[in-house]
Parts: structure tokens; sequence; C-alpha cells
């Protein structure tokens, strides 16, 4: 029964998936998927097409830009900020059935990775890790028949470790980011204290390394999502924050449709709307969608693909006009000022010839990429799907010595020449990649002239008067 009571959703998605065609054999998406191509994207922006590029269904090895560089360039560094892989909903729509996912990991199930077997037999010797405290109390890898709330899928498991195993074909059998007998401090792992963040990093790690030792594997513990330690503090940022939460409730406000739709969905499940509205309904029908189980159904109705177009449209148009109002703007440049500093801190370590650090990984969350991809000025950067990556790379003219570079690379893409502080760069200048001190001057004085105001570092930023 469950079998039949499946198709009629996966029937409707495929009437509305836009066909790329492909060039030379190559699909055109690989494209599509970051950056609007003012051609091939659709005009009107369809709001099933952008759930299931979020949804990231594990399938053909993508191509990717990592590790593209003139031969006269060596690699440095990579800095690797991942957002965790799919996951069961974290909200449950009232009065309906949790959608029914199996969150152990089968290798003959789909999707399917030739190293996922193995993956499990090392997780499941690993109990003993050391990792900071509270990560040491985390199971690591999923394992319920009916998935906890929040829990990594087999679908999440295995985005990371594909990305993993692009990532070793670059960095490591191209490249040699490592040496063969690399150390425990050659690699900076930080996580949050989410089972599926750390999960999605072991799962990564496993893919990427290529003796995945338990004695050089140390997760440190972020408690912050925004990845801020010691410096989270900035009350100017919850200022930006309150604003855009008010902009985000104003534009709901005037969405007739939406309200309708949220009407007929209370309805439905025989709840009061506000009830319906607080259990973020959109999070639970994204699970649905992602792994092709029909949407909930009552004595009074089924939640349908209608409700779900209104509520994912609205989304979209909410994304376009935070890029416009700027507010969200102002609380990433201040939110992810502390993690890009301590990034380009790292770099600057590199330059000098420490052989520390070489492969940092934070394994995060929508709400830790988004701010970055807004502070860094890639603002038509899609928002984060499940294992999104976002990856910085540094680089060295073995031509010239005392040069560094940067490039910084989103789902495979090459966007370094979209953000703010590189986007003039190529005109002015031949080079193929941002000069290191771009980035540099960036966090340490653009982001806060961006601000508007005359503060000139985080401190004083953070506590301006009169905001």
């Amino acid at each position: 029964a469950s079998k039949r009571k499946r198709t009629p959703l996966l029937l409707s998605i495929f009437h509305l998936i836009p066909v790329s065609t492909a060039k030379n054999g190559v699909s055109s998406k690989s494209r599509k998927r970051i950056m609007p191509d003012p051609v091939t994207e659709p005009p009107v922006t369809d709001p099933v097409y952008e759930a299931l590029l979020y949804c990231n269904i594990p399938s053909v090895a993508e191509r990717s830009m990592e590790g593209h560089a003139p031969h006269h360039f060596k690699l440095v560094s990579v800095h690797v900020f991942i957002r965790h892989g799919d996951r069961y909903p974290l909200y449950v729509i009232p009065k309906t059935k949790r959608p029914e996912i199996d969150c152990t990991l089968v290798a003959n199930r789909k999707p399917y990775h030739p190293k996922l077997e193995a993956f499990v037999s090392h997780m499941s010797k690993g109990s003993g890790a050391s990792f900071e405290s509270p990560l040491n109390s985390l199971p690591l890898y999923p394992n319920h028949p009916l998935c906890e709330m929040g829990e990594l899928t087999q679908t999440g498991v295995v985005q990371h470790l594909q990305n993993g195993q692009l990532l070793r074909d670059i960095y490591l059998k191209k490249h040699k980011l490592l040496p063969n007998d690399w150390s425990a401090d050659q690699l900076y792992l930080e996580t949050t204290g989410k089972s599926r963040t750390l999960q999605s990093g072991l799962a990564l790690l496993y893919g990427f390394l290529p003796d995945f030792d338990w004695k050089k594997i140390y997760f440190r513990h972020q408690p912050s999502a925004l990845f801020c330690s010691g410096t989270c503090y900035c009350p100017v940022r919850n200022q930006y924050l309150e604003k855009e939460q008010r902009r985000q409730y104003l534009l709901r406000l005037k969405n007739s449709q939406l309200e309708k739709t949220y009407g007929e969905m209370a309805k439905i499940v025989d709840v009061p709307t506000k009830q319906l509205r607080a259990a973020n309904p959109i999070d639970s029908m994204l699970c649905h969608l992602c792994h092709n189980v029909s949407f909930p159904c009552t004595r009074n109705g089924c939640v349908d693909m209608e409700h779900f177009k209104v509520i994912k449209t609205h989304q979209i148009e909410d994304e376009r006009e935070r890029r416009e109002k700027k507010l969200y703007l102002g609380y990433s440049l201040l939110g992810a000022h502390p993690i890009l500093n301590q990034t380009i801190g790292r770099m600057q370590r590199a330059t000098e010839g420490r052989k520390e650090e070489l492969f940092a990984l934070y394994s995060a969350h929508d709400v830790t990429l988004s701010p970055v991809l807004s502070a860094l000025g890639l603002s038509e950067a899609r928002f984060p799907r499940f294992a999104a990556r976002l990856i910085f790379e540094l680089w060295q003219d073995r031509e010239k010595p005392n040069e560094h570079s940067v490039r910084i690379l989103y789902n495979g893409v090459d966007v370094t020449f979209h953000t703010s502080f590189c986007q003039d760069h190529h005109k002015r200048s031949p080079k193929p990649m941002c000069p290191l001190e771009n980035l540099v001057r960036f966090v340490k004085r653009d982001m806060f002239v961006a601000l508007g105001g005359s503060s000139t570092n985080y401190y004083d930023a953070c506590h301006r008067e009169g905001f």
C-alpha cells in the first residue's frame, strides 16, 4: 500500500522539473545551481525546481572547479565550511503521522556509496574517540529505524561521503595538500554540538582522508551556530537581526495567498492556523519531497503540492526582499566576522610556512553558511542546500613565492570574482586569482566600512550607539 501511495507526489514533481539540455554530453545544470544565468534560468522561479536543488539528492558525481589553478601555483591550505547533510525534520505537522524514514545505514539501499559499509564499520570502532566535550557523548553515525527529529539520514551521509571523495581526488591525489605521514595538527576540525553536524563532518573526512586514523581525528566543539567562539556578544548584530525578523513578519502579513494556504492546511489537520504556522510545516514538507513520501492526509483532506508551492514561493520572495533591504547584510557582516577573521589568521600563518592546520573543516548549519555568503557579497548565491560546501583555497605563486592568492568556491562553482572584495580585481589585473591581501583588508577593515558609521574594529561596530 505504501508503494501505491507514494506515486502521486513523484509524478507531480516530474511534470515540473525543467529539463536541462546537455551540451557535449555535459549537463548545463551544474552552472545553474548557484548563480542564476540570465539565459537558462526560468523567468519565474519554479518553487519545486528550487526545492529539489535544496534536497541535493545524490546522483552522478558533479563537475567542480575546486583546485583549478595555473600550473605555477602551489596549493597551501584549504578551508571548508559545510552544512550538514539531509536530515529528518525539526518540526512535526500537528496531528499527522510523521514521515516514515529509516535512519539506519544499509549498504545496498539507495542512495548508495561504495564507502558506506566501510564507513559504518569504521565508525562503530570509534566509540572511544576523544572529542572535545560534549561531542564525546554523541553517536558517530545515524542508527534509528524511525529517524529521530533532526537526525542525519542515509542520504545525508552519502552526500558527505561524496563531498569527501571529490575533495580527496583534487586536494590529496592531485595537489598533495597533506603529506603521506600527515599528523593530527595538520587538520583543524570544528563542529556544533548536534549529532547531524558531527556525523556529516566524519562522513566527509572518511571520504577525504587516505587513512582514517582515530588517533589523529579531534573535533573541537563550537557552541555558537555563528562559530564566533569567545566573541559572540554583539548587541548591534542582534538589533539587525530583530529588524530583519520584523521585515519577514511584515512581508508575510502582506501575502494573502499564504494566509489562505495556512488556513486550509490548518483545517485539514484540525488545529488553529497560528499553531500550524508555529510548527513550520515547510520543514516537514521538504522532507516528504526530498524522500518522495506523499504529503500527509487526514479525514478532512490532504496537504498537497499546491500548498507546498505557495509556501515555497513565499520563501523565495522573502529571500529576494532580504537581499534588497540589506538588514540581513548588516547582521551577516557582524555575524560572519569572527569566523572569517579566524580563517584569515590561519591563512596568514600558512603563508609564513607553518605546516599545521593545512585543512580546516567547519561542520555547520544553513544559519552559519548563509551569513558568510551574504557578508562576502555573494548576494546571488542560493540558500545553502543540504550538504552545501563553501571553500576557501590559499595559493602561492611559485614564480613569486611572497605572493599569495585566494579562491572561493560554492558547491564547486568558482565565485571569487562575485565577492565584494574581488569583483573589480580582474578588471584591473590579469591575475587569475584574488590577492590574499584583498580578503585580509576586507575582514580587517572594509567589513566595518560597509556597515556605515565610523567603526574600524569588531568591538566598536558591535557596540555602536544610536543604531
